[in-house]
């Protein structure tokens, strides 16, 4: 209760731009041009008859239902080449040619296609049970008069309100009407939809936000015409008519099913899309009947093998009809002239064609049938074994793996080559503020994971490497010595408190001493814009008394831990301000200050920055801004670039250990300045069109301009325990190893030497563009011809290496990945990574990251394996061969076989070093 007391004040309706906007118009403004679908809410009778009745809640994922069962599941059976010969021998077998009796042709035939049916049917009917279950699922449904009653899943209709209540999934997609808190927002967890973590504000319309009661619906309707079920998960056109006024319906305002409410009491919503309606099920696709490599592979075999079958019969067969022309009539003994039509001598050609049907009979074992049988059984043991796999368990969720198909498992032991993501896969994807830098002086004294991992394997290569000179080995010794006892003293901080979120260490900006450094004002606004800016709620932990914070983002959550160990505390916040404790030593007591929010400019991966302008108690109106340092150094004024070339210099050192680095800004505004913006912001909020997106991104980026650097932080993001020694036995396994990530260069090559795929003495390949500020088609073209060269020139230099056991690694970046790309320079890029044993691709999108996949899979006509943890790694374990995601920190949606995120096999491994060992493991062993 005191938590939703906390919240239930909160009112941020003016605040939110791109995620929560919520334009209110009239009946002439708000009609929607092309919205065939109609919707009565609170009326579900009225969608009974056509052409208002829509389908049922009930999903189902299977591949078969009880009438398509027997004919697909046959069809799919006679694919198999064997199985039509064997098929049609056994129909052969009923006539007089047979050698054999019609019941040693049938039963090996039914008893192959039986088997394989049943584990088709077994594995199937597990899918079943899983929807049954999702369907059988009870929520809260307004049955009438104001009240509500548990419902399934599968019972509710659309128009129907309903009553999702905390950390339960939406069971349709809904029209956000109201929520337990007086403001109308909810927060919602997506990680099954996109794999975000980060918790999403939804809001209400005004108009219905104070429905929040069960009795407030005795007398509530509305109609809502909307369009049609689509896939896109991040629009909606739409409006709703109630109370004689109408009303425009944003994306932000629709809940998705299979998303979840969380810390928020319960929520009231319509239904609008329902069962295969839902977006998040137009976005499944069905579940494709898959043939592994081996089985094509044995298919071909199999025509080899008929063809034999087919000569040997041939040359039987015109061996018998010579011997029936020639040598019978002498036979007088078989009575050759009373013979029948198979053993004519006058007709030759007859008995010859007879005996080829015979033969191919006869001598149809040389095609093993059994072969497939003991394929199908291997597959189907393997599958229990990957589900009661131990190393694939997690004990914190209580989930095991799952393998919901069986038919790829062999597709393992042929994987040639892993493409994986680095954050949240190679990595933890949980954020330590380790390191700062404000006015050009950098803050932070702990060594980061990445440096202590990526010096203690440096010398463990050197010690190897020296190993035999009595000098060298006293030399080592020492060294370790050393790094040792670097590691060691970073472990003595286990005997203190230990922070989430914050590992930072520096005397000079803890306990007020940060008060004594020369720059005070500028550390003064530094920690003032890691407590401000933001989109965090506080909660307080009834148990400990302390605070914690439900942010967007993990970084964001390490931001305000470290502005409040620096002694400043968001500990409040209400429906137009923040409230900030901040803490001066010398003074003894906390001073409580007060920070009107006017106006919120949310992040987003376009803008990569967000801002927040507010106005403090002196009234003083400042914009405060945190972003990615390439955005945030493009709009400083030129009065606010005096600390911009050493925090450079510091923002690449923090690269080089591994970090994640923000670059933070501000800007003095007066009232006649903000007025201007602020009007021009309010009339494109509340605009409507295609093009509102667009001119909220244009007014927000006029007032992102001029901005003064402050400073830039650095968190880190930790490797998963056991990668180092997971790639070690991919890589014994004999399996090449690419990493794509967005991440800079600097941060990608440390890491890369963290986890050992970049390891001492090997050499290494960077390819990077010119800089050209010129966009004409020649200086495009003088960029192409250099990228052209230096891949020549490494190609080149590769072939020409003496050492057979020299190591090559190749880096590229995305600037320069684009051009590598282009279709007549992508096989000269493709045919040099391939002579790499390690390949690291920086700074590259999702767009890239699966056509780098695409082009490897095709290029190499090899198996490749794509592993990654977040919805901008899906197009990559689309296109692999073979796909896994990381069920861990950002969500449950793991492949093998990447077409379908939902109804192929899927593995939920906790981290990527359990996975990958295991499939290590399994691919030595099929080798072998």
């Amino acid at each position: 209760m005191t938590r939703g007391r906390i919240r239930a004040k909160l009112r941020r309706s003016q605040l939110y731009t791109f995620a929560c906007l919520r334009p209110h118009v009239n009946e002439t403004e708000g009609s929607v041009q092309g919205c065939p679908r109609v919707i009565y809410c609170n009326q579900p009778h009225m969608h009974k008859k056509r052409p208002l009745k829509y389908c049922t809640n009930y999903i189902s994922t299977t591949k078969y239902n009880f009438f398509s069962y027997f004919p697909k599941a046959l069809f799919e059976q006679f694919n198999r080449v064997a199985n039509i010969y064997f098929l049609i021998a056994a129909l052969l077998s009923v006539t007089p040619l047979s050698p054999f009796s019609p019941v040693s042709m049938l039963l090996p035939l039914a008893i192959v296609v039986g088997v394989s049916m049943a584990k088709e049917a077994l594995e199937d009917w597990r899918r079943f049970m899983q929807d049954k279950e999702v369907n059988a699922r009870k929520v809260s449904v307004h049955v009438g008069n104001g009240v509500f009653s548990y419902k399934p899943w599968e019972k509710i209709q659309v128009g129907d309100i309903v009553k999702v209540e905390k950390d339960q999934f939406f069971p349709a997609d809904l029209l956000f009407l109201s929520s337990s808190y007086e403001d109308g927002i909810c927060y919602v967890e997506t990680m099954n939809l996109d794999g975000e973590t980060n918790l999403k504000v939804k809001r209400a319309m005004e108009a219905t936000s104070p429905l929040n009661e069960d009795e407030a619906f005795k007398e509530f309707t509305g109609t809502v015409k909307c369009e049609n079920p689509n896939p896109s998960l991040y629009t909606f056109v739409g409006n709703i008519e109630y109370d004689r006024e109408l009303y425009a319906i944003d994306p932000s305002q629709i809940l998705l099913r299979d998303s979840k409410l969380r810390n928020t009491a319960h929520v009231y919503g319509s239904v609008i899309f329902t069962g295969h309606d839902s977006k998040v099920m137009q976005n499944a696709t069905t579940s494709p009947s898959k043939r592994s490599g081996i089985e094509k592979k044995m298919d071909k075999i199999i025509f080899i093998l008929f063809a034999i079958l087919v000569l040997i019969s041939l040359i039987s067969s015109i061996g018998f009809a010579v011997k029936i022309n020639y040598q019978t009539p002498q036979w007088w003994y078989l009575k050759p002239k009373e013979t029948d039509v198979y053993f004519n001598p006058g007709k030759p050609l007859v008995p010859g064609l007879a005996h080829l049907v015979t033969a191919l009979i006869l001598y149809g074992y040389l095609i093993p049938i059994s072969l497939y049988v003991s394929i199908e059984i291997v597959k189907f043991l393997q599958a229990i074994f990957i589900n009661q796999d131990i190393s694939m368990y997690d004990d914190e969720s209580g989930i095991p793996a799952q393998a919901r198909t069986s038919n790829l498992n062999e597709e393992l032991g042929q994987v040639d080559t892993i493409l994986s993501d680095k954050t949240g896969t190679l990595t933890c994807n949980q954020m330590d503020f380790l390191k700062c830098s404000v006015a050009g002086t950098a803050y932070g004294v702990s060594p980061s994971e990445v440096e202590l991992a990526a010096a203690k394997q440096m010398a463990i290569d050197l010690e190897e490497q020296n190993r035999e000179s009595a000098n060298a080995k006293h030399k080592n010794s020492g060294s370790e010595i050393e790094l040792e006892t670097v590691i060691t003293s970073n472990d003595g901080n286990d005997f203190k408190r230990r922070i989430k979120g914050f590992n930072f260490e520096d005397s000079r900006l803890m306990d007020g001493n940060w008060l004594k450094e020369p720059n005070v004002d500028t550390l003064l606004l530094f920690f003032r814009i890691l407590a401000i800016c933001h989109t965090a709620i506080p909660e307080l932990n009834e148990e400990t008394g302390n605070l914690t914070y439900e942010a967007e983002s993990p970084d964001e959550a390490a931001f305000l831990v470290a502005a409040r160990e620096f002694g400043f505390e968001f500990y409040r916040r209400t429906q137009s301000s923040v409230f900030i404790r901040e803490r001066y030593p010398p003074k003894g007591q906390p001073v409580e200050r007060e920070f009107k929010i006017l106006n919120l400019l949310d992040f987003t991966s376009k803008r990569k920055r967000m801002s927040v302008i507010v106005r403090d108690e002196d009234g003083q109106i400042l914009l405060l801004c945190k972003g990615a340092d390439s955005i945030i150094f493009d709009r400083l004024s030129k009065n606010g670039r005096m600390y911009e070339e050493a925090t450079t210099k510091l923002l690449n050192e923090y690269g080089e250990a591994g970090l994640r680095t923000l670059a933070l800004a501000y800007k003095q505004l007066d009232e006649s300045e903000y007025s201007a913006w602020n009007s021009e912001f309010q009339k494109a909020k509340s605009s409507i069109g295609a093009d509102r997106e667009a001119t909220l991104e244009h007014v927000s980026d006029m007032m992102e301009k001029d901005l003064i650097l402050v400073g830039a932080t650095a968190v880190e993001d930790k490797l998963q325990k056991g990668v180092p020694q997971c790639i070690d036995k991919l890589a014994q396994a004999g399996l090449k190893i690419w990493v794509l990530t967005g991440d800079k260069m600097e941060t990608a090559i440390n890491i890369g030497f963290a986890c050992s795929l970049l390891r001492q003495g090997m050499k290494q390949i960077c390819i990077t563009a010119l800089n050209s500020d010129s966009v004409g088609k020649a200086a495009k073209e003088a960029v192409k011809d250099n990228i052209l060269m230096q891949i020549t020139n490494a190609s080149q230099m590769i072939k020409l290496e003496r050492d057979p056991h020299a190591a090559y690694a190749l880096i590229i970046e995305g600037k320069t990945l684009a051009y590598a790309l282009e279709d007549d320079m992508k096989h000269h890029f493709l045919g040099l990574a391939v002579e790499c044993a390690s390949v690291i691709c920086c700074r590259v999108s999702p767009k890239q990251k699966a056509l780098v996949t695409r082009l490897v899979k095709e290029g190499t006509g090899k198996t490749t394996l794509a592993i990654g943890d977040g919805a901008n790694d899906v197009g990559m374990i689309q296109e692999a061969d073979i796909g896994i995601g990381i069920s861990g920190v950002e969500g449950m949606q793991i492949v093998l076989s990447g077409h379908d995120m939902r109804k192929c096999i899927q593995v939920f491994a906790f981290d990527i070093a359990d996975c990958s060992l295991k499939i290590a493991k399994f691919a030595t062993f099929c080798r072998l």
